[in-house]
């Protein structure tokens, strides 16, 4: 079998092949699916190794339609480049190295996600940029009444516009901005559509609509939790859950010495910066539902302060929906007594 190793960037790639019979061949091709077509439709099938990137998903699976063996790898699993000269760093020692790698078999695979949550996660992000886009038009209008000495009065983003028609502003300030009404009626009406496919979304999934009894977390960080993990099964405790998404602490220890300082940030901030909004909501009251955790993030909050709780909450929030993810139940506000609100794991 023929090993291949692929450095995938946007507009070409490296790609380097390793024959059964010792043969070194490298080129290097456009990113497109003729490209790939041309050097790989007619060989053998081969195991190729390729980075997960941007656009790993798409090329392994083209490559797996040809009838190729395709491993789609982590790129922060050091072995994978032992064999790399760490001082110099180009395309074509990168495609060497990964090829290397891929007959050695000194890589770990990344999960692949799963097509209908790629297509939930694209709808995810539209929705986030829709959301941004309003808030930057909001801010600014807000600014530029501010700089005539007007105030626009408290209120949903959904009535904004009302409320700057009603705020008395000057003709000139009004003039300028008019064009950015039409916009922001525009917005409205796709996030409103990006909403309603949110909700249909979460009456279609069973886990979804599970996550959404927790306190504090709605549709769009239900639907974005689901969508970051994609497979339960594949994390084996809660902790690594935590671990995935950045919410533990970054170490640095040795010996006598230990470091623990901020939370990692690792992976994707989009379920992060969710969770800890949802931390945020959850401890704005102290209701029936929440109260054991509200307790528990408070204990905290006088020890260490009420960011740090909230930090703590997301992460906890981040093993409770895994467990009920993972035991198919929903969200039960008794099971969480003080000592139990702390061991979820």
């Amino acid at each position: 079998m023929d090993f291949i190793g692929i450095d995938l960037h946007k507009v070409s790639s490296q790609v380097c092949i390793l024959s059964e019979d010792g043969e070194l061949i490298e080129r290097r091709i456009k990113s497109t699916r003729a490209s790939f077509d041309e050097v790989f439709a007619g060989r053998p099938q081969a195991r190729i190794l390729v980075e997960a990137s941007t656009e790993s998903e798409w090329v392994a699976c083209h490559l797996e339609q040809l009838g190729h063996e395709v491993i789609v790898a982590d790129p922060n699993f050091a072995p994978m480049y032992a064999t790399r000269d760490k001082k110099i760093k180009t395309d074509k020692r990168d495609a060497r190295a990964l090829c290397e790698a891929c007959r050695l078999g000194a890589y770990r695979p990344a999960h692949r996600t799963s097509e209908r949550q790629r297509k939930v996660r694209a709808q995810l992000l539209i929705r986030s940029t829709l959301v941004r886009t309003r808030t930057k038009y909001i801010s600014l209008i807000g600014a530029l009444a501010r700089r005539e000495g007007c105030r626009i009065a408290s209120g949903g983003s959904n009535n904004f516009i009302a409320r700057v028609e009603a705020a008395n502003l000057s003709a000139h300030v009004m003039t300028a901005i008019v064009p950015l009404f039409e916009s922001l009626r525009l917005l409205n009406r796709q996030i409103d559509e990006a909403d309603a496919l949110l909700e249909k979304i979460v009456k279609e999934d069973v886990v979804v609509k599970r996550l959404c009894t927790t306190p504090g977390v709605g549709p769009v960080t239900a639907t974005t939790f689901a969508a970051t993990i994609d497979d339960a099964s594949r994390f084996g405790a809660a902790k690594q859950v935590r671990s995935y998404l950045g919410l533990v602490p970054r170490e640095y220890s040795s010996g006598e010495r230990q470091h623990r300082g901020r939370i990692s940030k690792a992976g994707g901030s989009r379920a992060r910066t969710l969770l800890v909004e949802a931390a945020w909501a959850l401890l704005r009251w102290r209701t029936e539902k929440n109260k054991a955790l509200y307790d528990w993030a408070m204990r905290i909050a006088a020890r260490r302060g009420k960011a740090r709780a909230c930090v703590a909450l997301a992460r906890k929030l981040a093993g409770i929906l895994y467990a009920m993810w993972r035991d198919g139940t929903e969200f039960d506000p008794h099971a969480f007594k003080y000592s139990d609100a702390a061991a979820v794991a």
